[in-house]
């Protein structure tokens, strides 16, 4: 067979040659799909990573509502209680045409720090990873220290920044947003995140602000290390981890909650090769921050995922797999990262408790069978030389591509083999396909009708038997040809 699995790109028709695009081209119109929806199908499905927009203010000045308001759904929770913990705090948001991240920072505080501090390591964590920044103040309110110290901060991060002036329910109130141009950081956009007035002028000055894809193109740059993000709940390990693979103490290992302020990226030589390693270590709970604690992590480990290639997930073996622990590897799935589990502490580990283990990993952390797992202990160094090949494995598989030819070949079996179940009297079927991007792979499949989501999973599951992926998620996306008239 003349097709090969490979890692090249092209930079045209997403990854597609010219002479694969023009045959798969005349393939999809044969079957009657229009030229201009094939296009759109490809564009959309084969676009790098969103760039990231992250919305910062202090505590209670609408930043939930705003975020809803642009996501067009209610996600993120609106509540008067500062404190509130979220599952999640990345969205993906459409706006004109343009597909975009943007990351909730929430507001809460932890007194034992003080506000200002509480605010601006909160900002400091989401703008890490941001593109561009929307900065919320309370119009009614006007400009306080709280917000004058997230100025300085915006200021020093040198990110572009839209600033919101919330709570404009009315004319009324036009003046009192006017008031906020003494912030210095522009023109004040009076927004109602609550009824939605204005709001369309603010994601316009959003879109001018935001790059039209994200400034790092990951692995592209010659010499330049591969990211790694060290991800986990706390305690599990990480700075412990980070040391011993660095050989010395590069991270302040300490149970003070909120005591890590600056993420610090440490470059590490491994098997030969330097690594770029994402610092996510550093928060620690206190039964009496519980809520904060957590909220920072999961922001932190949102933060470290944007930034990185590969998201190696510790997990503390000593202790069943929580809920905790899936919601950070579906973060890092969600965001279409390259993923290694490390299971930490092995070497405490007696039959009894490793027995259990297997079987809660055979059901807790079944979705993620594909990714590659190393079994390590960061106290003693045990089984450290595998992590350097799991990671590579892993970055192989996310930038895997199936040639059209041979992809459409092995899908004309699967659908031979296992052809969609009959449903309404109809049965859809998969046409043809395309692999339209990598990192991740991320696959367009045209169908004659609604392919559901249990089928898409067998596919994937296909898809993986025959051409590997190991370590990375897969995005699979349906177009159905638009019923009308055919000429026979």
């Amino acid at each position: 067979m003349n097709d090969q699995i490979d890692s090249s790109s092209g930079d045209e028709h997403g990854e597609l040659g010219d002479a694969e695009y023009s045959e798969f081209m005349e393939l999809a119109t044969h079957e009657g799909f229009d030229p201009e929806e094939i296009e759109g199908a490809i564009d959309e499905a084969g676009h790098g990573p969103l760039p990231v927009l992250a919305v910062v203010g202090r505590p209670n000045v609408g930043k939930s509502t705003l975020v809803n308001r642009i996501i067009g759904r209610r996600e993120a929770v609106v509540q008067d209680k500062p404190g509130v913990t979220r599952d999640r705090v990345t969205y993906e948001a459409e706006w004109a045409g343009r597909r975009f991240k943007v990351v909730d920072t929430g507001g809460w505080e932890q007194d034992v720090l003080g506000l200002d501090a509480a605010v601006a390591a909160q900002a400091e964590y989401a703008i890490e990873a941001a593109d561009a920044v929307v900065f919320v103040v309370d119009s009614t309110v006007g400009a306080t220290d709280t917000d004058e110290a997230v100025v300085k901060l915006l200021r020093r991060a040198g990110k572009p920044v839209v600033l919101c002036a919330n709570k404009v329910d009315g004319q009324s109130g036009e003046a009192d947003a006017t008031a906020l141009w003494s912030l210095g950081l522009g023109e004040p956009h009076p927004v109602s995140s609550l009824h939605g007035r204005g709001t369309g002028d603010m994601l316009d000055a959003v879109l001018e602000a935001l790059p039209e894809a994200p400034e790092q193109t990951f692995g592209t740059a010659i010499g330049g290390p591969r990211r790694i993000a060290l991800i986990g709940r706390p305690n599990v390990g990480k700075s412990s981890l980070l040391n011993k693979v660095a050989g010395e103490e590069r991270v302040v290992v300490n149970e003070i909650a909120g005591t890590t302020r600056d993420p610090v990226d440490e470059l590490i030589e491994l098997g030969g090769t330097v690594w770029k390693f994402v610092d996510t270590a550093g928060i620690r709970r206190r039964v009496h921050l519980q809520e904060g604690a957590d909220y920072y992590a999961s922001l932190r480990t949102a933060a470290a995922v944007e930034k990185a290639e590969v998201a190696v997930v510790l997990i503390d073996t000593s202790e069943s797999i929580s809920v905790q622990d899936q919601r950070i590897i579906t973060m890092a799935v969600d965001a279409g990262r390259a993923l290694v589990v490390a299971f930490n502490k092995w070497d405490t580990l007696d039959e009894e408790r490793r027995y259990y283990l297997e079987r809660e990993i055979e059901t807790e952390l079944a979705q993620i069978a594909w990714a590659p797992r190393v079994n390590v202990s960061a106290r003693t160094g045990r089984h450290m030389e595998r992590l350097v090949p799991a990671i590579e494995t892993a970055l192989q598989g996310w930038e895997t591509r199936v040639p059209t030819g041979r992809l459409n070949a092995f899908l004309g079996e699967l659908v031979a083999g296992h052809p969609h179940p009959i449903r309404g009297g109809k049965q859809p079927r998969i046409l043809f396909g395309t692999q339209a991007g990598t990192r991740p792979p991320r696959f367009v499949l045209f169908a004659s009708g609604f392919i559901e989501a249990g089928y898409r999973r067998f596919v994937e599951r296909r898809l993986r038997e025959e051409f590997g992926f190991e370590g990375t998620p897969i995005h699979i996306s349906v177009r159905v040809r638009e019923k009308r008239g055919r000429k026979k």
